[in-house]
């Protein structure tokens, strides 16, 4: 699996490090039960803090895609799907669009509850 961050990009760099993840069980690349690299190796490999990867691992484990286990490193979750992976980026990405188009919180929740 191959990470890549933008440091000019908006999006935070643990973000960005969590799309990675997002989009590679989205297209299939990385599977229920695989492992990710350990925090300090993808933080050298990125030239990047050890704590934003483990902030963008921790992003991923409260959406319920990795487990993190202390001394076993973070794991894919066996649970995580591509298709629901696949829906969390493009909501990433509509909230990204509009904040980029000056949308508040409130007004970008209202553009969602009005198209459901």
């Amino acid at each position: 699996m191959l990470f890549r961050v933008n440091p000019a990009s908006p999006l935070p760099l643990a973000e960005q490090i969590a799309g990675a993840v997002r989009g590679a069980l989205a297209d299939g690349s990385v599977r229920p039960g695989e492992r990710l690299p350990s925090a300090r190796a993808l933080a050298d490999s990125l030239d990047v803090n050890m704590h934003t990867v483990l902030r963008g691992y921790q992003l991923l484990r409260d959406e319920g895609l990795i487990e993190l286990r202390r001394g076993r490193g973070a794991v894919v979750a066996a649970g995580a799907s591509p298709d629901r992976t696949r829906l969390r980026e493009s909501a990433v990405g509509l909230v990204a669009e509009a904040r980029a188009l000056g949308l508040s919180d409130p007004e970008i929740l209202d553009l969602v509850r009005a198209a459901l």
